[in-house]
């Protein structure tokens, strides 16, 4: 009989093994799917949120306006900072997953970027994007609908052109999440009723 923690370990692993079968499952899915419509658009998409430029571009037109833009500017910069530095040097070193395997005799050669060197887990476009918009957001809310949806069409670009699992994007989107929550946190934004977010102000 295994006592309590062995059996603990074991279901883990064996929880562990059905999300990743789950993970690949997806990724077949989308791989196998004619979308001949969507392929070019999700491919220049997948490869102009390189280095985030689409976000950089972004945030340089809100610089343009003063105010509540331009400080929703600042606040995305800074997120995606955090969140590229957090997916690139602590996720993908510690973690190391594997790029999926894109056969050379793929249905659909022509949806696919460049595979990056780096590891898959997480993904670095999808945690920057995600970061920008969900630190613009509270800051500027006429831009939260638009940049979510952004974000979103960022992360599944990444699966569909191939160079990322279903998971690997979801990781993203949470780190994205705890790295714009932690530069509202640090620049001292609290959330009051009826007009979005503004700085916080010192006691006394």
């Amino acid at each position: 009989m295994l006592d309590r923690p062995q059996r603990q370990q074991q279901t883990s692993r064996e929880l562990l093994r059905d999300l990743a079968a789950l993970d690949q499952a997806l990724y077949e899915a989308v791989t196998v799917t004619s979308t001949p419509a969507l392929d070019y658009a999700l491919r220049r998409l997948s490869a102009a949120a390189d280095h985030s430029k689409i976000s950089f571009t972004i945030a340089g037109l809100l610089a343009l306006c003063p105010g509540r833009p331009r400080r929703a500017a600042a606040l995305g910069v800074a997120a995606i900072g955090v969140a590229s530095a957090s997916a690139n040097m602590l996720g993908k070193r510690l973690v190391r997953r594997p790029r999926p395997h894109r056969a050379e005799d793929s249905p659909f050669p022509g949806r696919h970027v460049p595979m990056p060197a780096s590891a898959s887990f997480p993904s670095g476009h999808t945690a920057s994007a995600v970061a920008f918009a969900a630190a613009v957001g509270p800051a500027f809310p006429v831009a939260t609908v638009p940049l979510g949806l952004l974000a979103c069409a960022v992360g599944y670009s990444r699966i569909h052109t191939g160079v990322h699992y279903p998971g690997d994007v979801v990781a993203g989107a949470v780190l994205g999440t705890g790295a714009a929550a932690a530069v509202l946190a640090a620049a001292g934004w609290q959330g009051r009723g009826g007009g979005g977010f503004r700085p916080s102000r010192p006691a006394g």
